[in-house]
């Protein structure tokens, strides 16, 4: 099981570098850690199992935040009544078009691997359209928007080696032009 003994804070050099692709068939290993990453989201957004552990509630995790450089994230993204509205392990994970317009969360983002609180807006596509495979190969195209589109897109950035902050605004963190939506 996954705890966050297991993920790795910023300062780690695996949290700055481009994952490797995976190719199929995975391994029996490879496997298991998606299925342990997507375990730990569960235990994470469950009060009870959350609380025992010590788990700081996600929607998503990367393999690069256990210390495995591959192209593998779990996410689970739910409704306002705890229902998944998109609940996947991605492997090899592509964003094949994007949205001009742009979106952020208007409390900004937050990473099981940085143990401090940034302030400011990340800019992110709003509307994506995503292309993955499943841990069996099969591939999958999705179309995704607002928050489960801005998940996406922050667990594609750990995989290429880039983390929440690095798309904040020094000078002005909360800024934003005309073209972001702010999402609540």
């Amino acid at each position: 099981m996954i705890t966050m003994k297991n993920i790795i804070r910023e300062g780690n050099p695996t949290l700055r570098a481009r994952a490797k692709a995976l190719t199929f068939p995975l391994t029996a290993e490879q496997k298991q850690l998606g299925q342990s990453l997507m375990e730990f989201l569960e235990n994470s957004q469950n009060p009870e199992v959350a609380k025992k552990y010590q788990l700081r509630a996600g929607v998503g995790l990367a393999a690069p935040q256990v210390d495995q450089s591959i192209r593998m994230t779990a996410v689970l993204v739910p409704d306002e009544n705890d229902q998944p509205v998109f609940k996947h392990i991605l492997v090899n994970p592509t964003i094949v078009s994007e949205s001009v317009r742009m979106a952020a969360l208007d409390e900004g983002e937050g990473c099981l691997s940085v143990d401090r609180d940034v302030p400011g807006y990340v800019p992110r596509h709003q509307r994506i359209t995503l292309r993955w495979y499943d841990l069996e190969g099969n591939k999958h195209i999705d179309k995704l928007r607002d928050y489960p589109a801005i998940v996406c897109q922050h667990e594609i950035d750990h995989l290429n080696g880039i983390l929440f902050f690095d798309h904040i605004n020094e000078q002005k963190p909360f800024s934003t032009d005309d073209n972001t939506v702010l999402i609540g």
